[in-house]
């Protein structure tokens, strides 16, 4: 396969919220190092001239390597990512962040590993903002477009290559590429993330249970400043409130989703933890309680006859997802718990240790290495009965 026609192959899928001094970087560097490729470039509501420049790109080019599209509001790049590889005209392709700009033969190195049901991500490497990793390189390149040294970032990239030559690993984080075709098999990202964050962890454990497989290519290289745009201020390393409250929602909708919390090994790869169905039946219920506990099960039931808790919690809470609270909270007496859940585990509040909540957090895993003996045991304050044991993961693959 020639260099060209691999270039043709793939479509890059850029969405950017206020982030235009960064993304006309991402930009450049693809012009650079992957001309022929189709760049489709999504605004994401953006108020400071992103949409402008976008589309005056788009039509100087004619729409044949550049295609653009714009979100009057911000919705995400949980949104986005899927309207681009929708718009995407080539069988390959691939997401970036628009903080960031590839190095010297990231395509030719990333696609030597591609094949059909292989998703292949690229080595970043950072400035040190963040723990350091054995799926990253910590080097600094600039700390913000002001300190940005490219050429630097690029003869680095260069001689890394020598060491790294064809090497690999089980690394996994954006950026990545794979067929067009395996994206959609599984639903693309799930809405329930938007507009971010955690999307990522949820579909990279959606394929790895599809049976794809998970690599990172040691060397193709990108270099990304981090968190701008979507989760920074202006002030670097400093949360905005959006992204605070996004994030919490995103949270939280991951553990009613996955019944536990990512889990990854040393180089990011994700561990997945077996979903069981779990029901909670909580005694001496307080709201702070309700709304801790809530996520991390499938059903709560609660002493709560006259709703004067159920009631206002939904109210405020069933804006945040698309799970339907009023199958999820209940009162005691509303049915049968253990008739209807397969590990039905039962507390008083007034009792409830910090030991126990972490044993609620740490379920789905003990339930995962024990001897799977049904029946009842006790784990600190807590009286866990075990009815049928079963693991649903696999149903999570496809975003319905």
């Amino acid at each position: 396969m020639g260099l060209n026609n691999t270039k043709t192959m793939i479509s890059f899928i850029i969405p950017s919220y206020n982030n235009l001094k960064h993304l006309k970087n991402a930009y450049a560097s693809i012009q650079k190092h992957a001309p022929e490729a189709e760049v489709i470039l999504l605004d994401d509501g953006s108020t400071d001239g992103t949409w402008d420049w976008i589309w005056e790109l788009a039509e100087s080019r004619q729409q044949r390597e550049v295609k653009s599209y714009r979100s009057l509001e911000r919705v995400g790049h949980t949104i986005l990512y899927d309207k681009g590889i929708e718009m995407a005209t080539n069988s390959i392709v691939g997401i970036l962040h628009a903080d960031m700009i590839i190095g010297p033969s990231y395509i030719e190195n990333m696609l030597k590993h591609l094949q059909p049901s292989k998703v292949v991500c690229a080595t970043r490497i950072e400035p040190p903002l963040h723990p350091e990793g054995k799926e990253k390189i910590i080097r600094d390149f600039g700390m913000d477009f002001d300190t940005l040294n490219i050429p630097a970032f690029e003869q680095f990239a260069i001689e890394s290559q020598l060491e790294y030559k064809d090497q690999t690993s089980t690394g996994m984080f954006a950026p990545w590429i794979l067929y067009k075709t395996d994206f959609q098999a599984v639903g693309g990202h799930d809405p329930l993330f938007a507009p971010f964050p955690y999307e990522d962890s949820d579909i990279f454990q959606r394929w790895m249970l599809a049976g794809y497989e998970l690599i990172q290519s040691r060397d193709s290289f990108v270099y990304h400043l981090t968190c701008r745009g979507h989760r920074w201020t202006d002030q670097i390393g400093k949360d905005d409130d959006y992204f605070k409250l996004a994030s919490n929602r995103s949270a939280r909708n991951y553990l009613r989703k996955w019944g536990s919390w990512i889990k990854n090994d040393e180089f990011q790869h994700p561990i997945i933890v077996p979903k069981y169905n779990i029901a909670y039946v909580v005694y001496n219920c307080n709201l702070d309680a309700l709304t801790a506990l809530e996520p991390w099960c499938d059903h709560i039931y609660i002493d709560d006859e006259q709703k004067l808790l159920i009631n206002p919690y939904m109210a405020s809470e069933q804006p945040n997802t698309s799970y339907e609270l009023n199958k999820r909270v209940l009162r005691i007496g509303h049915n049968d718990p253990e008739g209807e859940n397969d590990v039905t585990v039962t507390m008083d509040i007034t009792r409830m240790s910090k030991a126990d909540y972490t044993y609620l957090q740490q379920l789905p895993e003990i339930l995962s290495q024990s001897d799977k003996v049904l029946g009842d045991f006790r784990l600190g304050n807590l009286q866990i009965f075990v009815g049928h044991i079963e693991t649903y993961e696999k149903d999570l693959i496809n975003v319905s």
